[in-house]
């Protein structure tokens, strides 16, 4: 009976004794986690704000399940560093009886010397407070941090639409010559189809080739040839509306000989534009065809007018496609004048023919007989030309902005110079011309220095 009694107050005080002890383990291991705590929170925080904003596709549950397996490897950690200030049994037995005062008594049962002592009936004192503030306010501050880096509102990173550099500025002029021409309906879609593909082809290009010579060179040749063929088709239009107007207003007075010519100035004219590789509209080309110029007599007015004015419009439709595309050519600017009126003076042998009636200061046209008609003046008006090798004052119109060491005026003078016998004084006041060198240079020492040459020079 006194076996059982002893076993019994053996357990209590044992039982006890572990939850001091587990009490006690518990606080060295939230003494060593509160301040990494803290920190990983902090840059956890940071991690989840910069991940929701620079990668916005991540499940949600992945980022709370990052943060758990983060804080589960620093508790871990933390438990290893504090294993060294754990308590033992033993010692959790020592706290209870020094708090309680029970004079070693539990020390020595638990050493088999003594009894243990009957089971308190009150709360066994163990002499330990839990310090809240100082445990809670760095795990509630952790929380607050993490909380913020899950649930504050951050806007996520909008993907910069891929930059891809500006295609030549010819790529750009040609395309929209191309588009006015197709809007127009002047040009065969059959030609501006096959501009259209070769300048796709150069697109297509590597963009690091875009400015390459070869790929310059080709946009080059393309622009060139689709220009060289816009002004010859003009020009043939042009032909064969003056060739009809030639017609029908000189019909009743032309000679036979005269309407030949017209007629078969039209004819080329036709043929030329038949022949080329950009050809006009077809409904055009046909209606050429059809204009039988042997019975001129026999055609309508209206069906003459009518062509004439198709033609014009098909010509007026080509120049306006060219001052579409030619906007930003410097060179076409540079050399079309400042007004676009040319006086018609050229440089040949005559007068240049002017394409305007009115007269101004830009080029004419030049002609068989009337020289090239270019501007004497391309690049401006010249400037008045400077004299070199003559003296000329500067001045400076502008002080304000004048810096130090700004040369502001020349003059040419001449220096006054004293052309009098040089003086020198001797003793008594008296004044006296120097002789030799006196008249140059007269020393002054003082008696040490005179001493000092006497001794080396005498």
């Amino acid at each position: 009976m006194a076996s059982d009694t002893s076993n019994t107050h053996r357990d209590f005080w044992r039982k006890e004794a572990a939850n001091v002890r587990l009490r006690v383990n518990f606080a060295w291991w939230l003494e060593a986690l509160s301040a990494p705590l803290v920190i990983l929170s902090l840059a956890g925080a940071a991690t989840l704000l910069w991940m929701r904003r620079e990668m916005p596709a991540t499940p949600s549950w992945i980022l709370p399940v990052c943060i758990g397996v983060a804080v589960v490897l620093l508790g871990a950690v933390c438990l290893v560093r504090a294993l060294q200030k754990f308590e033992n049994p033993e010692q959790s037995l020592v706290r209870i009886e020094a708090a309680m005062r029970l004079r070693n008594a539990l020390t020595a049962a638990e050493a088999g010397v003594a009894p243990w002592p009957a089971p308190s009936i009150g709360k066994i004192d163990d002499g330990l407070h839990w310090q809240w503030p100082r445990l809670l306010v760095p795990l509630v501050g952790s929380l607050a941090l993490l909380a913020a880096g899950l649930w504050l509102p951050v806007a996520a990173r909008q993907s910069a639409p891929p930059t891809t550099p500006d295609q030549p500025q010819a790529w750009k002029q040609l395309s929209t010559e191309l588009d006015h021409l197709t809007k127009e309906k002047v040009i065969d879609e059959k030609y501006l189809e096959e501009t259209r593909k070769r300048l796709e082809e150069l697109k297509a290009q590597k963009e690091d080739q875009w400015f390459s010579h070869s790929s310059l060179e080709a946009t080059d040749t393309l622009k060139k040839a689709h220009r060289a063929e816009a002004e010859r088709v003009k020009r043939e239009l042009g032909r064969a509306d003056k060739a009809l107007g030639d017609l029908d207003k000189n019909s009743a007075t032309a000679g036979q000989a005269e309407k030949a010519r017209q007629m078969e100035e039209f004819q080329q004219a036709l043929e030329g534009l038949q022949n080329g590789a950009m050809k006009p509209n077809p409904a055009l080309l046909e209606q050429m065809k059809q204009m039988d110029l042997q019975n001129l007599a026999d055609i309508p007015p209206e069906q003459l007018e009518q062509l004439r004015e198709n033609l014009q419009k098909n010509a007026q439709g080509l120049k306006n496609a060219q001052g579409e595309g030619q906007g930003d050519d410097w060179n076409d600017e540079l050399l079309a004048g400042e007004d676009g009126k040319g006086d018609g003076n050229g440089n040949g042998e005559g007068e240049g023919e002017n394409s305007s009636d009115q007269s101004g200061d830009g080029d004419g046209k030049g002609g068989v007989n009337r020289g090239p008609g270019h501007s004497p003046n391309v690049l401006g008006k010249e400037k008045e030309g400077v004299k070199t090798g003559e003296m000329a004052g500067i001045q400076s119109k502008d002080l304000s902005k004048a810096a130090p060491g700004d040369l502001l005026e020349l003059k040419d003078g001449e220096h006054q110079v004293d052309r009098s016998a040089s003086k020198i004084t001797s003793g008594g006041n008296t004044d006296a011309t120097g002789k030799g060198g006196d008249r140059v240079w007269k020393e002054a020492l003082d008696p040490d220095e005179q001493r000092v040459l006497k001794r080396y020079f005498e």
